[in-house]
């Protein structure tokens, strides 16, 4: 998600699962290939199992991103088809590329053809019109052909113009049957829902269906959902880990990261652990004092430390 998912985000959120994976921001080929590519891909060896999501429509030059993605130790690459942003429509490629299934095989047909690793699609279940169960099947399978690894699908339609990437996310109805439907049809592809999930119990639900969930703004407006996955999902066996813990580790990272990144401030890493405490005793409390300090010249990863002082008092 843009301007949630960068490095500090996923360093955070592996301190309370260690198995899901987790995925960059949308980066563009042109952001790799003609600007800073260790900017715009660097993580932590912690960050592991992790997904470059990529945004373009030249085959090619995917291709070569997703080259260095594999020399930089990056688990797969993950062809973002489902962004609706005016910005990304002008670039031809996001949502507006499931017009085109042709070219989006030949793009994962190139990839594939370039790297090991996995190379996987998101997109939506259609776009405009173009919204039937039938167009989406047609869609997965022309690009299945391809050799796609995984599809995971945005349970709701995109619609190009007349809504904003904010409403896309919420006004186009959720039809998580019609993803059902796609696993049911295409049951030798491995099919992972997205949309609207807000709880452990859904995410349960729906694995019933299809192979894989996604969560997106659920993980940002409460991170903590994420504490339980490993065991119910995953198997491995209860973690004690509480949040208090989380802050301390965070705290170890943050301290790490300033001395080796001294123009970075600590908001940058705080501004991700904002809702830790949702829903708990002394929640706005921690807000309140990580907003107040973090951006403040000098501060530095003790105010982490003292927003948890803060939070357990106030219980």
């Amino acid at each position: 998600m843009m301007q949630h998912t960068d490095r500090h985000f996923r360093v955070f959120l592996r301190q309370i699962t260690r198995h899901t994976l987790l995925y960059t921001e949308m980066v563009t080929t042109g952001a790799i290939l003609l600007g800073n590519a260790e900017r715009h891909l660097g993580h932590s060896e912690i960050e592991h199992p992790l997904s470059l999501q990529l945004g373009g429509d030249n085959p090619q030059d995917l291709a070569r991103c997703a080259v260095i993605a594999e020399k930089m130790g990056y688990d797969e690459v993950n062809l973002n088809v489902g962004c609706p942003s005016d910005r990304v429509q002008k670039g031809r490629f996001g949502a507006c590329l499931m017009a085109h299934p042709d070219q989006v095989a030949d793009a994962v047909r190139t990839m594939r053809e370039a790297v090991q690793i996995p190379v996987t699609v998101k997109h939506r279940i259609g776009i405009d019109e173009q919204d039937s169960y039938e167009d989406l099947l047609a869609f997965v399978t022309t690009v299945a052909e391809a050799g796609a690894d995984r599809f995971t699908v945005h349970a709701r339609k995109a619609w190009l113009s007349g809504l904003s990437p904010k409403q896309n996310r919420s006004v186009p109805p959720l039809r998580y049957k019609d993803v059902h439907r796609l696993k049911a049809d295409l049951p030798h592809l491995d099919i992972e829902i997205n949309g609207g999930f807000q709880t452990l119990d859904q995410i349960r639900e729906h694995l019933h269906a299809v192979d894989a969930v996604m969560v997106g703004r659920a993980a940002v407006d409460d991170p903590w959902l994420f504490s339980d996955v490993d065991t119910q999902v995953f198997g491995e066996p209860a973690s004690p880990r509480s949040r208090a813990v989380v802050v301390q580790a965070m705290a170890e990272y943050a301290g790490r990261w300033l001395e080796t990144n001294p123009d970075s401030r600590i908001g940058h890493i705080a501004r991700h652990m904002l809702q830790l405490f949702h829903g708990q005793p002394g929640a706005r409390r921690w807000r309140q004092a990580l907003s107040e300090t973090a951006f403040t010249q000098g501060a530095g990863p003790e105010v982490l430390l003292q927003a948890l002082n803060t939070q357990e008092s106030s219980r």
